[in-house]
């Protein structure tokens, strides 16, 4: 391979020759980085045989290495970008095998898409399936070339047509929500064969799946929300990609991926990372396994591959100003590339929050994985935020069943007892359902009374609350736990809905009032800071009543949770060490004064939420 890097004062456009059959990955870059270093990956029919000329405006940028990789049909070329570096169009000249002009370029970043800011316990973080929220163009319903092109709403693992056009046309409803951080569901390429609407099966890292809309739509809707109040949080795999990923059928190396030929399956035991006795050959497996048949796993031990799911993430967030990411099946990725993944997004956005999935009952499992967390097998911790699985799991439990010795609301206190094992649990996420578990109407029972019990506990407990598209309007999965069910459409995003849950039209009473009462509970909790900053403190259950408080330089929110089919009487004397000396409160709805000098009384089955003057 011969490499000729020259420098040159002026491009002239009009002898540029652009090959749509060479690819560059990724298709543009900035200056100003804190990681000087860019890799190219360069993908073309013999381009690992070409001879590169590179066109440079100074010597502000250097080529620094250049290398073909195990097929032909790669060529990976290493730039180093000196902090005073400008903004320019680097020329690609290829010649010999391939002869072809390309336009790369490195621009300057754009400041007000503040990206990297992050999010924390003061918002509330909305979930969706794009694919099921909303048909805002039904003209990129089908579209010529993709695996799957056919729209049945009645298949509840095929597509259904929702877009970005949908939701954009949907963001005034999540401001007036209470919405300030929006988590979709991947918006990549999933050109797979079948059940590709869910998006975690990528088949094109830099590709806005077209069926959604394009990359231009996408930095509209990013922006659109940013005028409103809401950020974005990006859905990151590491782990896998899709079957059909372009690169599968022309690896650029043979380790590209584990088990390429033999498509040896996880086994799923996240247990064996952190478990003394457990053998080598678990914890490879669990690792290097793909996680279906349809997703290959990624090898990040590969250097190339671990600089290509960086490099990645970075142009996402550098190109939609994303506010931070959520990391989809974190434990199965290697361990060490977790770490340099983290670092690498850190040193670039010093405030980006970032949560890993890991899908545990066991909060030592859990905690794991958190930056700040020393193992005792030396391992450090760096994801900044966790999803918290076992608090899900015990306020579901609780408000579904009974109270007894060790059931009810026992389960929150004792999983809440738990957080010394978190390095930080302030910056865990909690949630009472995802896309991945049954809705929360439908895990107690369709009781609205139980539902109204989690959602308030979610959003004033320790933690970042993120709440599943549907949910402030009882949306259910009814007699399965089909995860196409689970992922229905929301009302009113297709033309001929009978319901609209934006506008209310064909919603029921009870519908229509959880939602007034989710609107009125979420805008709530935005003007509280003793609930995003504030001291947590408890008292154990007893008699059905679980007690908790935030306090926050003199403001104190105090919130007392009954889980009796009858009214529980609160003497002031039982919550005392958490209201201190206040005897006047302000219930957190009505704005009505609350005298609290000697008792008062909670309904059956609910959560009544107080908070000092």
């Amino acid at each position: 391979m011969k490499l000729i890097s020259t420098l040159w004062g002026l491009i002239c456009a009009c002898n540029i020759v652009v090959a749509a059959e060479l690819r560059v990955d990724p298709p543009n870059w900035w200056v100003g980085m804190a990681n000087q270093e860019l890799e190219l990956l360069i993908h073309g029919d013999n381009v690992g045989k070409a001879t590169l000329e590179v066109g440079i405006a100074d010597d502000t940028v250097q080529v620094v290495d250049i290398k073909s990789a195990d097929s032909d049909n790669y060529l990976i070329v290493t730039l180093v970008i000196a902090p005073e570096a400008r903004a320019q169009t680097l020329e690609l000249r290829f010649s010999g095998t391939v002869e072809q002009t390309l336009n790369y370029p490195l621009k300057a970043r754009d400041s007000a898409l503040g990206a990297g800011q992050g999010y924390d316990a003061s918002d509330v973080i909305y979930l969706l399936t794009p694919d099921r929220f909303a048909n805002g163009d039904r003209s990129n319903d089908r579209v010529e070339g993709m695996q799957e092109q056919v729209v049945d709403r009645s298949a509840p693992y095929g597509r259904h047509g929702g877009d970005l056009q949908g939701v954009l046309e949907h963001l005034d409803y999540l401001r007036e929500l209470g919405v300030t951080q929006l988590w979709m569901n991947p918006v990549l390429e999933n050109d797979q064969a079948e059940q590709s609407y869910h998006g975690y099966a990528i088949t094109d890292h830099y590709r806005i799946d077209p069926r959604y809309g394009d990359l231009d739509l996408m930095v509209t809707l990013a922006n659109e929300a940013r005028a409103r109040g809401i950020q974005f949080i990006w859905d990151v795999i590491p782990n896998h990609s899709g079957s059909y990923h372009w690169w599968m059928q022309d690896l650029p190396f043979k380790d590209w991926v584990n088990y390429p030929d033999s498509r040896q399956r996880t086994n799923h035991r996240r247990e064996s990372v952190q478990d003394p006795y457990s053998i080598a050959s678990d914890r490879e497996n669990f690792q290097s396994g793909w996680f279906v048949d349809a997703m290959p796993d990624l090898n990040q031990r590969n250097p190339h591959m671990a600089r290509y799911l960086i490099q990645n993430t970075i142009w996402w967030i550098e190109t939609l100003g994303l506010s931070g990411l959520r990391v989809d099946t974190y434990p199965y990725s290697d361990k060490a590339f977790m770490t340099q993944w983290n670092a690498a997004l850190l040193a670039e956005y010093p405030n980006l929050n970032s949560v890993g999935e890991e899908w545990s009952l066991n909060p030592t499992i859990v905690a794991y994985w958190q930056e700040g967390k020393h193992n005792s097998d030396g391992y450090l911790g760096s994801s900044p935020a966790m999803m918290d699985f076992p608090l899900n799991d015990s306020i579901l439990k609780a408000v579904a069943e009974s109270e007894a010795w060790n059931t009810g609301l026992t389960r929150v206190y004792q999983t809440l007892a738990n957080d010394f094992v978190y390095a930080n649990p302030n910056d865990l996420v909690i949630f009472p359902d995802n896309h991945d578990m049954s809705r929360v109407f439908s895990q107690v029972n369709e009781s609205v009374a139980a539902t109204k019990m989690a959602l308030a506990m979610i959003v004033t407990l320790r933690g970042i609350p993120q709440i599943f598209y549907g949910t402030e309007i009882l949306m259910h999965n009814r007699g399965t736990d089909s995860h196409g069910v689970i992922r229905s459409d929301f009302p009113g995003g297709w033309v001929g809905d009978t319901a609209n849950a934006r506008t209310g039209e064909g919603l029921s009473e009870e519908q229509l009032e959880f939602q007034r009462w989710t609107r009125e509970l979420l805008n709530w909790r935005r003007q509280q800071v003793a609930v995003h900053k504030g001291d947590f403190r408890h008292k154990a259950p007893v008699d059905g009543l679980y007690a908790y408080s935030r306090t926050y330089t003199g403001n104190t929110v105090l919130v007392l949770v009954n889980n009796l089919d009858v009214s529980r009487n609160v003497p002031r004397a039982e919550v005392s060490e958490l209201t201190g000396d206040a005897s006047l409160w302000i219930e957190a709805f009505s704005n009505e004064s609350i005298d609290f000098s000697e008792a008062l009384s909670v309904p059956p089955k609910s959560v009544l939420i107080l908070q000092t003057p």
